[in-house]
């Protein structure tokens, strides 16, 4: 997510200090510390605003919820959601998807959320779509198995080019819908989730059970680089 710069980015940051995770490899392996009596640990990838992350949180009290989001100016208007709830259930973390084998230890995860990442359309960007193969090798090294991914987007090609590679991993896919509140909203959106059903959009989801597989040789891992 891009946003316009906050003059007073650092000083809201530090107001909602609490909230933030500013090492998380250290609490690789012990997440659950955070909130030792959780039930499950949940990841959500790219939380922008921060609007299904609170709301998720907060109907979710038993479970420890964290935020990955590479925008801090995004970040912290999520942080201020949370924090304005009284919320103490969820952390958030400034940083790259494609460092999460150095924040998370194998199988640490219980569930993870992507919701609309961007589609990347030109394929030669096709390996930095957040659902290429590279990172769904990624996610089911930090997911445990038999965990699922939450995979939500209004861009049909993106949620087509997805079901082919989730196929392509062996990877089982539940609950498939190609328009998810046609018969009235279902479960907690985001903002950006809001605004298009408004206009009409249909939102593509599906949950994606997660188990170990390999990486064809021939595919490259993503590195940092392919998650900007």
């Amino acid at each position: 997510m891009r946003m316009r710069r906050m003059k007073n980015l650092e000083s809201r940051t530090e107001n909602c200090a609490d909230y933030r995770i500013v090492n998380p490899a250290d609490l690789k392996g012990n997440w659950k510390s955070l909130k030792p009596d959780c039930s499950a640990l949940w990841v959500e990838v790219g939380c922008g605003k921060g609007k299904f992350t609170a709301e998720t949180a907060a109907a979710n009290p038993d479970v420890l919820l964290i935020a990955v989001e590479r925008c801090r100016e995004a970040m912290v208007v999520a942080m201020e959601k949370a924090q304005a709830m009284g919320l103490k259930n969820v952390f958030y973390i400034d940083m790259d998807v494609a460092n999460m084998e150095e924040i998370f230890a194998p199988g640490e995860i219980n569930r993870l959320f992507v919701n609309f990442p961007d589609p990347w359309p030109r394929k030669k960007n096709a390996k930095r779509r957040l659902t290429h193969r590279g990172f769904l090798y990624k996610y089911c090294q930090v997911v445990t198995p038999g965990g699922e991914i939450h995979f939500k987007t209004d861009n049909a090609p993106l949620f087509e080019y997805s079901l082919e590679e989730f196929a392509a991993c062996g990877l089982r896919v539940n609950n498939l819908t190609r328009d998810l509140h046609k018969d009235g909203t279902v479960g907690i959106m985001t903002g950006y989730e809001e605004k298009f059903h408004g206009l009409g959009t249909p939102i593509n989801r599906c949950e994606i059970v997660c188990q170990p597989f390999v990486l064809p040789p021939e595919e490259k891992k993503p590195k940092q680089e392919d998650a900007l």
